[in-house]
């Protein structure tokens, strides 16, 4: 965590929304699974339509054999980064809702919603936990299928490095950025959109 970190929300809110941030500077140290385990419990408990909770997480711990498939699987800019993370994450849902059999009832509109609700818990509990989790779109995506052994019946939904932040400092350029945020204005609009 950055003790100058000039991220300040608009309203009183807990400062744990604020201190999340997703670093590209991590400090390259292990952490073991017992460190890992917190975040999924927490993400565990995200709510999910009719409570069918469709994430799935797959990890890979650095200095392991699984480590170098996943960290192959992100674009180059991505890779550059995230080889100095503790962890990296694939977070995938299940694209369907099931019996108690595990068969398909039907598509599940909300997988990739509730899929986000687990990932934003899981977020919010790194820092809790004095760790930072970093979410990206940038891999390949037939790559990391193919890495995760994944059947169409999910959706990768995104890879997260996570690991204990450096001093950003030392990165240069857009690595080391503290991403602000958009006013409420541009965000939050009683009764319509107004886009039609």
């Amino acid at each position: 965590m950055l003790p100058d970190n000039p991220r300040m929300p608009a309203y009183g809110i807990d400062p744990l929304f604020a201190a999340r941030w997703s670093p590209r500077a991590f400090d390259g140290s292990s952490i073991d699974l017992e460190a890992l385990l917190p975040l999924f419990e927490a993400a565990r408990w995200a709510p999910s339509a009719y409570n069918v909770q469709p994430w799935r997480f797959v990890y890979a711990l650095r200095d392991t054999d699984q480590w170098a498939s996943l960290l192959d699987t992100l674009v180059p800019f991505n890779r550059s980064w995230a080889a100095s993370a503790s962890a990296l994450v694939y977070i995938v849902s299940d694209r369907f809702s099931r019996d108690s059999e595990g068969r398909s009832k039907g598509e599940s509109y909300s997988h990739s919603f509730d899929a986000g609700a687990a990932w934003a818990q899981l977020a919010l509990q790194a820092v809790r936990n004095g760790l930072l989790a970093h979410a990206m779109t940038g891999f390949d995506h037939d790559a990391a299928r193919a890495a995760l052994r994944l059947s169409q019946d999910y959706r990768i939904e995104t890879a997260v490095a996570i690991g204990r932040v450096a001093d950003p400092r030392t990165q240069e350029g857009s690595l080391r950025a503290l991403s602000g945020r958009r006013p409420l204005e541009e965000l939050v609009y009683e009764g319509n959109l107004g886009t039609d």
